[in-house]
């Protein structure tokens, strides 16, 4: 599935993050399932965490670290939010 284009990501309490893409459509994604090992362990820290950012052209997210989720995840799996 291809999913939208985001437009910007934002991380919120605890372990989510708002996702909104092309269209206006508003997402919560719950980061908290993902965390966990020695690579997704590190979104743990609260500060690594709010480092999250969105790639160029708006096709995914990524932590400064390089840990994603993939683009269909994020939209399949999160909550459409007003």
């Amino acid at each position: 599935m291809l999913s939208p284009r985001i437009l910007s990501v934002e991380a919120v309490e605890p372990y989510k993050i708002v996702l909104e893409y092309d269209g206006g459509e508003k997402r919560l994604f719950d980061v908290g399932p993902y965390i966990s090992g020695q690579w997704f362990g590190l979104l743990a820290d609260k500060s690594y965490f709010n480092s999250v950012h969105l790639l160029p052209d708006g096709f995914g997210i990524e932590w400064r670290g390089g840990q994603d989720i993939a683009p269909h995840e994020l939209y399949e799996l999160s909550e459409k939010i007003n």
